[in-house]
């Protein structure tokens, strides 16, 4: 495993490390016992550090972190969000009062001293520019309750506008090979600011494992049926952002990033891994084979210019007219 300083917490973070949004809810039926032996895979294999939220299955993930990393809180590191257990539109639910009681409930589903990456889960550009919600997490992290903090965001916009903030030292930012646009500006701002920058999504919800035909169907409770066109949340959150039948004709398209590195799965998360500024991916998971399947992207071979020429000119011809949502 190897592993990448996370901005200037002083935090070292595995390459590929693990959100846990899919052991919580939202993405289909969960087996517990199942996700934590996934969990343990992860650990045993190098992976230090998950990426959870206090909405996430109403805390579940969170506490399912609590067990499977007792007695190993000093070595693996966790990352939450808040916000959106509230109205996010509300000023009062960023307010010093509102941020404790959040913080103080992670903590507690966590069994933790303090939160590693403590993240406003995607807040409206407004509430950013307003400013005073990171004057509350200066207050947090000097009082020791959390030890670095940073912004999940939707659009390149908001990520450029919270580079700018002195205290931010990670964003959580949607990029995958469908999503490519942070290419352009983002990243390079990040690295020159020495941000740490989590990848979500690295697979498009999917998509990018090649696995979806247009049939396919997904249970009621999963976001890939409820969310398809953004009728809950954003709907860049769900298959990148692109209508479902159109994504899958693209990942056709894509096939032949497998050629050599085993799995379109594989791939894709190489890919990621090889653009400069990258901290981590955080592909998601409900399995022990899942686990074991994206942390095989390690050993794969890289794209060279050649390919990374040509995946460019296919999202900038084919795929950046149909993505939707913010970006």
């Amino acid at each position: 495993m190897k592993y990448r300083p996370l901005g200037q917490s002083g935090i070292k973070v595995s390459e590929i490390s693990f959100g846990t949004w899919a052991i919580g809810g939202s993405w289909g039926q969960t087996n517990d016992n199942e996700s934590l032996r996934a969990l343990d895979r992860a650990m045993d294999e190098g992976v230090n550090f998950f990426d959870t939220a206090d909405v996430y299955g109403d805390g579940k993930s969170e506490r399912l972190l609590a067990k499977a990393t007792k007695g190993k809180e000093d070595r693996i590191h966790i990352a939450t969000k808040f916000c959106r257990a509230g109205d996010i539109h509300d000023p009062a639910t960023y307010s010093d009062a509102s941020v404790r009681r959040w913080c103080e409930d992670s903590l507690k589903r966590l069994n933790r001293d303090a939160i590693d990456l403590y993240q406003i889960h995607c807040p409206p550009l407004a509430i950013l520019k307003e400013g005073s919600i990171f004057g509350v997490l200066d207050r947090l992290q000097a009082e020791g309750k959390i030890r670095a903090y940073g912004v999940s965001v939707e659009s390149a916009e908001e990520g450029l506008f919270c580079l700018e903030q002195p205290g931010v030292q990670a964003l959580q930012i949607i990029f995958n090979l469908f999503r490519q646009k942070p290419l352009a500006e983002l990243l390079p701002k990040a690295q020159e600011r020495e941000a740490g920058i989590l990848v979500r999504l690295p697979l498009a919800s999917g998509l990018l494992t090649g696995k979806f035909s247009g049939e396919t169907k997904f249970e009621a409770e999963d976001h890939r049926s409820f969310n398809r066109d953004g009728q809950q949340f954003n709907v860049g959150e769900t298959f990148a952002g692109l209508p479902f039948g159109k994504g899958v004709e693209l990942a056709r398209e894509l096939a032949w990033i497998a050629e050599g590195r085993e799995s379109m799965t594989r791939a894709a998360l190489r890919w990621i891994l090889d653009q400069p500024g990258i901290t981590c991916a955080i592909p998601g998971f409900k399995n022990v084979g899942q686990v074991e399947d994206n942390l095989a992207a390690q050993d794969v071979p890289p794209f060279n210019d050649e390919e990374q020429s040509r995946l460019r000119t296919f999202y900038e011809e084919k795929v950046h007219g149909h993505i939707r949502g913010s970006y």
